[in-house]
């Protein structure tokens, strides 16, 4: 559907011009209608405008730095084809590198907003500290969808009333991996019964009958560190943005920010009180960042792109760090590499790094969601136990 820019404060679609709002960088519009329209949706909440409606920006540019997905369509290479190829995985060379040459033009920088589909208890989870992990998406590729039925496209499984996802900035591209070609070849072959959510493509992009969206997964599915000002986002069935809450490192917990005529919400969320103001965490420290000050490591706070510091609760004390690192422990069991979330009376808790058939089977793993499986070991079976450190240039 062809959309004609003609300002930030009107777009023409379908020979109707609509006042609109740029979301998420440009990457997205959302227009607005007094009247009905087609694809509108009624505000919850009406104001001057009682309908509205998103659609993905088609100018092709760059927005704050981000890449845009770019494909060589022509008389040969058709939309759908190329939509069909990214859908299965590749039967041959040239496929395989026709769609990842298509994969390779969305990239990572220091700062891309990402953002990782949640449900009800994975705000649950999330508000007692877990990390972000497994498979996520930039917020410019996705900032499009916005209804629950919309966001499902995501996760493979049915939408609700509410959507949620965890929104972070990148601290750096090393911190991900395109799930795709032979670093994937265990999940694409993952039996149905073994698996939660949409199967693993192994091309890179999301299972869809028609979006082209590219994925990410973190690094070996570890847990990263929660940048400063993450947010917990909720997505009402109009379409509507709430932010939930924020993430304050300093004070390691997220602090509300929903009103009250949005708390609603967070009714799916059990255990957590809409009302409470704050939230304190339990840190399990499955992994930190570190930073160096005058030849002294300190635990460390990244906001990026630009702000890397040591974790201080006075602001006096908050100095900027001269190096950088994310530190995550490992180990191996059984034959296969896994990173150790926690340890408890004897025991420790590991995530696969590289799931396949045979080693999930083999440590007996849980799927917990797409693609992120764990187990409980004993922790004198468990060999090569080592943290790991990944440097970042600042």
């Amino acid at each position: 559907m062809p959309i004609a820019l003609r300002s930030v404060s009107a777009i023409t679609i379908d020979g109707v011009s609509y006042p609109a709002e740029p979301v998420a960088d440009g990457a997205a519009y959302e227009l607005f209608s007094e009247v009905p329209a087609p694809g509108f949706l009624r505000l919850a909440h009406p104001g001057r405008f009682a309908y509205h409606r998103f659609v993905p920006s088609l100018v092709i540019s760059d927005a704050n730095g981000e890449t845009v997905l770019r494909a060589p369509v022509c008389r040969g290479m058709s939309w759908e084809s190329l939509h069909r190829l990214s859908q299965i995985p590749p039967r041959d060379a040239a496929s395989a590198e026709l769609i990842g040459a298509v994969r390779a033009t969305a990239t990572i920088r220091r700062g891309t907003r990402m953002v990782k589909p949640l449900s009800a208890s994975g705000v649950n989870a999330v508000l007692k500290g877990q990390l972000p992990h497994g498979f996520c998406y930039r917020h410019w590729d996705v900032a499009h969808l916005r209804t629950p039925l919309e966001l499902s496209i995501l996760t493979g499984e049915p939408g609700g009333e509410v959507a949620y996802l965890l929104r972070w900035r990148a601290i750096d591209a090393e911190d991900y991996f395109v799930p795709s070609g032979p670093a994937t070849a265990g999940l694409v072959a993952m039996p149905s019964h073994d698996r939660v959510g949409a199967p693993v493509l192994g091309t890179g992009f999301v299972p869809s009958a028609g979006e082209l969206i590219p994925e990410w997964a973190t690094s070996d599915f570890a847990d990263l560190p929660m940048p400063a000002n993450a947010c917990l986002l909720a997505f009402a069935p109009d379409g509507t943005e709430v932010v939930l809450y924020t993430y304050q490192p300093e004070q390691r917990g997220w602090v509300r920010m929903v009103g009250p005529q949005w708390r609603h919400l967070l009714a799916p969320v059990r255990e957590i009180s809409p009302e409470q103001e704050y939230l304190p965490l339990t840190m399990t420290r499955t992994s930190r960042l570190v930073g160096t000050f005058r030849g002294e490591e300190y635990d460390a706070v990244a906001d990026p792109p630009d702000e890397f510091r040591v974790l201080a609760m006075t602001r006096a004390a908050r100095y900027p760090v001269e190096t950088l690192a994310r530190r995550t422990r490992y180990a191996t069991w059984r034959g296969g590499l896994c990173t150790v979330l926690a340890v408890e009376a004897g025991w420790a808790r590991l995530r696969l790094c590289r799931p396949d058939p045979v080693n999930v089977a083999t440590m007996g793993a849980q799927c917990y969601e797409r693609g992120v499986y764990e187990a409980w070991a004993p922790l004198p079976e468990l060999t090569e136990g080592r943290d790991v450190s990944v440097s970042y240039q600042l």
